[in-house]
């Protein structure tokens, strides 16, 4: 019988090298990177996903000049520095057989000069959408300087030992691709106006780059299939007489394809709802204008099935994937050794994405990224002696608790009030758009299917009970419940009164999870009042709005969902209610309920404005921890740690976080 994957483990010849097999891990930003140089933190994260089956790795960006330096964590290609630690990384990732590139790029517009205190480069002085910074429109002899940093980057590469070289830039609207597209730039010299002028600059690194790096290593580019809905921007025919003329030159040896710009960033890195594979046909017509050089697909290729098709029906020769390696770097072995269920799937949540901006890389539930060399693959010891461990709280912390401790040869049994596992994840996941969501548990539960834990569901566990058992130690992960008041923090004294908002107590004031478990109890007009700024009140707004409730979602912030910014899905999800026919109301908070009355008060002004009707009103303002099983049986001298909301309500990723590192305490 074959192989169902056949095509994802053929090797391919990419110019003079050879890769195993035709899984690639794209670059993506780790912010593991110290005084713009790499770490050890790099060396074993690469290192993982190497030995987790891949075929090649496009290591994360690199700057190729001062002026591209959003946040102090990006590597400067241009300085030699980068050499020794190339050779720590290429010995790693090349003793497990995957080929290692370095991706020099230039940002342009697409940043701001916060941090390293320079003027933005660009071939124009036009905004970017994100940072709207007035851009220095570069003249020549700034073009020279960035010439000259792809080709150091080039010859540091070759120096360093590793397989190639990634001319970035092109793609996602940064540098090159703002002197390529005539949206971005409006010059009148050589390097603007005709499409032979707007591409000159490309050519002149990349032939720059051949001649560094010479024959024996690969060089190749990443580009766009489809700029977006940008104005004047470039689009599939567009790119497809790019990669055309690129490859026309004989210099290079694949073509990597994305999609999106900073004004469309949803088609860079997009969350739930998008579909996998969203990039096939945009790259099958790049394909097929390049057919004599391997062409990267990616796009959310998060199943083994998809990434064949999109290899088996010609839309390229290797499947690109970086958040679905971020998730599970044995992704390849497993879909090789058809152990499709163990794969820890990429949920698109970006919580990857929301880590960069103030921390390192980090995955809603892989609790490894960026610390492998502690957590990783192979990390896990047995336990010297093996214990009885309870775990209360079947939710995505109690479950990774209790997966980890049978790993290690615990004897668990693992109490959930409820009658399903899955936590607050499973009503997350009632609505459509994020139905993906539910697999973090579903996961879990899988995991757990192949372990001896012992799952008692429907079984409330107290101190009492837990006592009796004779447990050696207890992890609680009993987790939060939603408040109820309806105060919010621009009040914090009268968080100290229970009875919270006048009215609050009405029969038609629920919580999130109420409207979410029970939508068909509310009434038509719907108010969703958000005093946190995530997810959750978006969520619960989209899927109100989606079963025919007319929704206003009302928040004490000066916009909705601000958090979704770290994300970057904010815009899109504003996108989908706002055309759902959701009303946005700003800069308001509850003053009081008054049966289907609601009295809204200005958080600036005190003005009060009224709503009228409004049948049901939805509690988004955050959770109260459930400590008291802790907190009890701390009392009781019992050996007990607690992990996740039950500590303080906060995120998935913090519940599997400390549940995983609890596991491996006890």
């Amino acid at each position: 019988m074959s192989h169902p994957y056949a095509h994802l483990f053929e090797p391919i010849k990419i110019g003079p090298k050879g890769a195993k097999n035709r899984l690639w891990m794209t670059a993506h930003s780790t912010q593991l990177v110290k005084d713009h140089n790499f770490t050890d933190r790099h060396v074993a994260y690469y290192a993982e996903r190497a030995k987790g089956g891949v075929g090649v790795i496009t290591m994360e960006a690199m700057a190729t000049h001062p002026t591209t330096q959003p946040y102090a964590g990006k590597i400067h290609a241009f300085d030699p520095a980068v050499i020794p630690n190339y050779e720590k990384l290429a010995a790693a990732v090349h003793e497990h057989g995957a080929l290692l590139l370095a991706q020099p790029w230039h940002r342009g517009r697409e940043t701001n000069g916060v941090v390293n205190r320079l003027p933005v480069w660009a071939p124009s002085s036009i905004p970017d959408t994100v940072y709207r910074e007035m851009p220095h429109a570069m003249d020549e002899e700034n073009i020279a300087e960035i010439v000259e940093g792809y080709t150091l980057a080039a010859r540091y590469a070759a120096e360093g030992g590793l397989d190639g070289v990634e001319v970035h830039g092109l793609a996602h609207g940064y540098l090159l691709g703002q002197f390529l597209s005539p949206a971005t730039n409006h010059r009148t010299d050589q390097y603007g106006g005709s499409e032979e002028n707007r591409l000159r600059l490309v050519l002149e690194i990349i032939e720059r780059t051949r001649a560094e790096v010479g024959s024996g290593l690969i060089v190749g580019v990443r580009i766009n299939g489809d700029d977006g809905e940008v104005e004047g921007g470039l689009r599939t025919e567009h790119w497809a007489r790019i990669a055309r003329a690129i490859a026309d030159t004989g210099l290079i040896d694949y073509v990597s394809v994305s999609q999106g710009t900073y004004q469309n960033r949803m088609l860079i890195y997009p969350t739930t709802p998008r579909e996998q594979g969203y990039q096939i046909d945009a790259t099958r017509q790049i394909k097929q204008m390049v057919p004599e050089l391997p062409v990267v697909v990616a796009g959310r290729m998060t199943s083994p099935e998809k990434a064949e098709y999109a290899i088996a029906s010609g839309a390229g020769d290797m499947v690109g994937m970086a958040r679905t390696l971020i998730a599970d770097p044995e992704w390849p072995n497993k879909a090789r050794e058809q152990r499709e269920t163990d794969i820890r799937p990429c949920v698109g949540a970006n919580h990857c994405m929301a880590s960069i901006v103030s921390a390192p890389l980090a995955c809603i539930h892989n609790p490894a990224v960026g610390r492998e060399a502690e957590l990783g693959t192979g990390t896990l010891r047995i336990a010297e002696r093996p214990r009885s461990v309870a775990v209360v709280g079947g939710g995505p912390g109690g479950m990774r608790a209790a997966l980890t401790l049978a790993q290690r040869g615990h004897e668990v049994t693992l109490f959930e009030k409820g009658a399903e596992l899955g936590g607050q994840v499973n009503w997350i996941a009632r609505s459509e758009s994020y139905s993906e969501w539910g697999s973090i548990a579903g996961w879990l539960v899988s995991q757990l299917g192949g372990t001896n834990v012992k799952v008692e569901l429907g079984v409330e566990a107290t101190v009492e009970s837990l006592v009796a058992g004779g447990f050696d130690s207890i992890v609680v992960a009993t987790g939060s419940t939603p408040l109820r008041t309806g105060w919010s923090v621009n009040h914090p004294a009268r968080w100290a009164n229970p009875d919270g908002v006048p009215g609050v107590d009405q029969f038609n004031v629920v919580t999130a999870q109420e409207a979410l478990l029970n939508h068909a109890e509310l009434g038509p007009n719907v108010m969703v009042f958000d005093d946190i700024g995530g997810r959750h009140a978006v969520v619960v707004a989209e899927h109100l709005q989606a079963n025919r409730h007319q929704v206003e979602l009302v928040t004490t912030l000066s916009s909705v969902a601000p958090e979704l910014s770290a994300t970057r899905d904010v815009g899109w999800v504003h996108q989908r209610l706002r055309t759902a026919g959701v009303v946005f109301t700003p800069n308001r908070e509850i003053a009081a309920i008054d049966e289907d009355r609601v009295s809204l008060r200005d958080v600036h002004t005190d003005e009060v404005e009224v709503r009228e009707p409004v049948d049901s009103v939805v509690l988004v303002t955050g959770g109260k921890a459930e400590d008291s099983l802790y907190y009890g049986l701390k009392q009781a001298g019992v050996e007990v740690r607690a992990v996740g909301d039950c500590v303080s309500p906060r995120r998935v990723f913090n519940a599997i976080w400390e549940a995983e590192l609890a596991a491996r305490e006890i």
